[in-house]
């Protein structure tokens, strides 16, 4: 199934002991997420500092999407194991990969493509990216079915030995802010889009 493609849901809901899929148990949450801003004023820091946040215990798409409710992003889940955020631009998709759904993956994708006689202009706008900044990779995705040319930007986080709440909500604020950074980048700097 293509990562775009969606069934509607919140991920608090009870996870399945089969493979750690969701079980899809409430309506579509409505409304578009607020623009992500690189230097919002929210933190991990501003979660309570409870003992029960220090407590380092294995990532699941339930505390994933906990976690994007503190941040405020409203999201989509389909029933496979994935979490899809919407904005203007580009959507987010937040999952768990690897043999035992313990990489945490953000991969962003613009709304927008690329004709395919712009391809060589796209991979040299995607280097220029990766050379010069930080946290997500991008790269030139495979032509579409209408033979355009996606582009992504993909953090990838292993997370075998779990995590504590403020540094999931940390690695998910900062995933959702470099992906707006990277789609901005790209209809501005980059003009690429």
């Amino acid at each position: 199934m293509p990562w775009w493609s969606w069934r509607s849901g919140s991920a608090a809901s009870d996870e399945a002991d089969s493979g750690g899929e969701v079980a899809v148990q409430s309506t579509v949450r409505v409304g578009v997420p607020a623009q992500r801003e690189p230097s919002r004023s929210g933190s991990p820091a501003d979660l309570p500092a409870t003992g029960a946040a220090d407590v380092i215990e294995p990532v699941s798409l339930t505390r994933i999407g906990k976690a994007l409710d503190l941040l405020d992003i409203r999201f989509l889940a389909d029933g496979g194991g994935s979490l899809l955020a919407m904005w203007e631009r580009h959507a987010v998709l937040f999952t768990l990969e690897g043999p035992d759904d313990e990489i945490l993956v953000m991969r962003a994708r613009p709304h927008a493509t690329v004709p395919p006689d712009w391809a060589d202009r796209a991979y040299r706008v995607v280097n220029e990216w990766n050379h010069t900044r930080r946290f997500c990779k991008a790269y030139v995705g495979d032509p579409t079915e209408r033979g355009q040319l996606p582009i992504y930007a993909e953090l990838q986080v292993p997370l075998a030995a779990g995590t504590h709440d403020k540094l999931l909500v940390e690695l998910l604020d900062c995933g959702a802010a470099v992906a707006t950074s990277f789609v901005d980048w790209l209809h501005d700097e980059g003009a690429l889009l």
